[in-house]
C-alpha cells in the first residue's frame, strides 16, 4: 500500500487521536447546564423556576469521571499493546474502541449506560493520548519533535472547539436531539483516524527493536531522506538505533518494573510528575467545568443557552494561544517553557480566589440548577472573574499544554519508551478522573478555596521543575541517555547533570540535520560510509 512521507502530514493524521479527547470534554461541558440533558438524566427534580435539576452534584461528578477512569486503564495497557502489535495499529485499536463508545454513549437512556460508554471512550482516548506522542517522536526529527508532539495538544484544542461550537447549535434543537447530535458525531474523527493511518508508516524504531531492519530503513528514506537511499542522516540513524538495541538487547530485559530500578527512576518520576502537574494546574477542569464558573459570574442571566457563547471563547484562545508554541517550543526549549507557565498560571489562580473571595456572596437556593455553583458575584468583580479566567487559559496554552505530552517520550531508552509514557499518561488520567470528580463537591463546600489549592500546586510545579526538570529539546532520543547516566563502569550513580545545568543545543542539531557535520565523527564506521556515498 502507498505510504505518505510528509512528516507535518504523518503528525496531522497521527493527531487525530488526541482530538478524541478534546471532543469529549466539550460534548460535555457544553451541555452539563442544558435542559435537555438534566431532564434526560434527572436526579433532583425540578427547582422553583419549573426547570430540572439533573444529576446530583456527585453523580454529575461520577459521569464527568468515567472518561477519565477509562483512560487511566488505557493508558497504562497501551504500552503493552504498543510494543506487541506496533505503534500505528495500538493508535488503530483505539480509534476503532472509540467508535464503540460513541454509539453507546449517543444511545444512552439512563446514566448507567452513559457511564459504561463514557468508561469505554476513555478506554480509547487512553490509548491513543499515550501512543500517539511515543509514534510521533520516534519518526520526527529531533529539532522538529517538540513541534510535531506538541499537535497532539492543538488537536485536542480543536476538538474541544469544535464539539463546543456543534453542541452550542445543537443545543438550539428540541428534545434529546440537542445532545445526541454531538455525542454521535464524535464517531466521525475516529472513522478519519482509522482509515488515515493505513497510509501511514510504521515507527522506524519499533521495527527495528523487531529486527525488521529493511522496512525500518525504507521509513527513514521514506520521511528523513526523502527518497535517498545513501542520506547521510538516515545512515547516521540507524547505526544509532542499531547501537541502542544492539546494547539494550545485551544488558535487560523489558518491564514495567524496570521503571522502579535506581537507574530509571529519577525520570520515570519526571515524567510522571510532567502529567500529574498538567491536570494539577487545573485547566481541565476549567474546560469541563467552565459554564458553572461563568454562570456564578452572572453570564447566565439571560435565561437558555447565554453561558454558552462566552464559554466558547475560552476555547477560541485555546486554539490560537497553542500555536506559538508549535511554532518556537523547539526554540524556547522544555524548561523555560514550563516555568513561565505554572508562573502565570499561579498568578490568575490567585486572582481569581481573591476576587470570589473578596466580592462574592452565597448563592440563594433556588438561585442555580446546580449547588457547585455556590457563589454568586456581579459587576466590575465579575468582569475581572471572567478576564482572569481567559488569560490562565491564555498562559497554560503555549507552555504546559503542548510540552506535557512532548517531554515524557523524550525522556526514555527505546526498550522503555511505550511502557513508560504509558505509565506517565496513566498518571496523567488517574488526576483527571480524581479532580473531575472532586470538582464539583469542591466548588459547593470550599467555594473560592478551590482556585487557592490549584495555585498552589502551580507554585510546587515550578519548583520541581526548576530543580529537577533536565533540558531535551533538540537532543536525539538516543542521546538524551547521556543527561540522566554519567555512572562509570562499576558505579551505582545515577544522578547525571543537575537539570538547571542542561542546555538546549537546537543551533548544533540544525547543522547535522542539513549534514553540514557529522553526528559523531568518532563513532565507528563513520568515515568508511562518508568515503562510500561520496568516493
Amino acid at each position: 500500500m502507498y505510504k505518505i512521507g510528509n512528516i507535518y502530514f504523518i503528525a496531522a493524521i497521527a493527531v487525530i487521536g488526541g482530538g478524541l479527547f478534546g471532543f469529549d470534554i466539550s460534548s460535555m461541558s457544553a451541555v452539563i447546564s442544558t435542559q435537555p440533558y438534566l431532564c434526560q438524566f434527572n436526579q433532583q427534580g425540578f427547582n422553583e423556576k419549573g426547570q430540572c435539576m439533573g444529576p446530583t452534584d456527585d453523580v454529575q461528578g461520577g459521569i464527568t469521571a468515567a472518561m477519565p477512569g477509562g483512560s487511566w486503564l488505557g493508558a497504562l495497557i497501551s504500552g503493552i499493546v504498543s510494543d506487541t502489535f506496533g505503534r500505528k495499529k495500538s493508535i488503530q485499536m483505539g480509534s476503532l474502541v472509540w467508535i464503540i463508545g460513541s454509539i453507546i454513549v449517543c444511545a444512552s437512556v439512563n446514566i448507567p449506560m452513559l457511564v459504561v460508554g463514557r468508561i469505554i471512550n476513555g478506554f480509547s482516548v487512553g490509548i491513543c493520548s499515550a501512543q500517539v506522542p511515543v509514534y510521533i517522536s520516534e519518526l520526527a526529527p529531533p529539532s522538529k519533535r517538540g513541534r510535531l508532539v506538541g499537535f497532539q495538544q492543538w488537536a485536542i484544542t480543536w476538538g474541544i472547539l469544535i464539539m463546543f461550537f456543534i453542541c452550542y447549535g445543537s443545543s438550539f434543537l428540541d428534545g434529546n436531539a440537542a445532545f445526541r447530535l454531538p455525542w454521535g458525531l464524535q464517531a466521525v474523527p475516529a472513522a478519519l483516524l482509522l482509515l488515515g493511518l493505513c497510509f501511514l508508516p510504521e515507527s522506524p524504531r519499533w521495527l527495528a527493536k523487531n529486527d525488521r531492519w529493511e522496512e525500518a530503513k525504507e521509513v527513514l528514506t521514506l520521511v528523513h531522506g526523502h527518497g535517498d537511499p545513501n542520506s547521510l542522516w538516515v545512515h547516521r540513524e540507524i547505526d544509532e538505533i542499531r547501537e541502542v538495541v544492539e546494547f539494550e538487547r545485551a544488558n535487560a530485559d523489558v518491564s514495567y518494573f524496570e521503571l522502579f530500578t535506581p537507574k530509571m527512576l529519577n525520570r520515570t518520576s519526571i515524567g510522571v510528575f510532567t502529567q500529574i502537574w498538567s491536570q494539577l494546574t487545573g485547566m481541565n477542569v476549567m474546560m469541563y467545568y467552565i459554564t458553572y464558573v461563568f454562570t456564578m459570574a452572572g453570564l447566565a442571566e439571560g435565561g437558555g443557552n447565554a453561558v454558552l457563547l462566552p464559554s466558547g471563547i475560552q476555547f477560541v484562545i485555546n486554539v490560537v494561544m497553542t500555536v506559538p508554541a508549535l511554532l518556537w517550543m523547539d526554540r524556547w526549549g522544555r524548561r523555560p517553557t514550563l516555568l513561565v507557565g505554572a508562573f502565570f498560571m499561579c498568578l490568575w489562580l490567585c486572582i481569581n480566589a481573591g476576587l470570589f473571595a473578596a466580592y462574592s456572596r452565597p448563592a440563594r437556593h433556588g438561585e442555580f440548577t446546580s449547588t457547585a455553583e455556590s457563589m454568586s458575584i456581579t459587576g466590575a468583580p465579575a468582569k475581572a472573574i471572567i478576564a482572569s479566567t481567559y488569560l490562565f487559559v491564555a498562559s497554560f496554552a503555549p507552555t504546559w499544554g503542548p510540552v506535557s505530552w512532548t517531554y515524557p517520550p523524550e525522556l526514555y531508552p527505546l526498550r522503555l519508551r511505550g511502557k513508560a509514557v504509558a505509565l506517565c499518561t496513566s498518571a496523567n488520567w488517574a488526576f483527571n478522573f480524581a479532580l473531575a470528580y472532586f470538582v464539583p463537591p469542591a466548588f459547593a463546600t470550599i467555594t473560592w478555596r478551590t482556585y487557592v489549592l490549584f495555585a498552589t500546586f502551580c507554585a510546587a510545579m515550578f519548583l520541581h521543575v526548576f530543580f529537577m526538570f533536565p533540558e531535551t529539546a533538540n537532543k536525539p532520543l538516543e542521546e538524551v541517555e547521556e543527561i540522566f547516566d554519567d555512572s562509570k563502569p562499576g558505579s551505582v550513580k545515577y544522578i547525571g547533570t543537575p537539570a538547571w545545568k542542561t542546555r538546549n543545543t537546537r543551533n548544533l542539531v540544525l547543522r547535522q540535520e542539513r549534514n553540514e557535520i557529522p553526528m559523531s565523527e568518532e563513532k565507528a564506521g563513520y568515515q568508511e560510509h562518508k568515503e562510500t556515498v561520496n568516493p
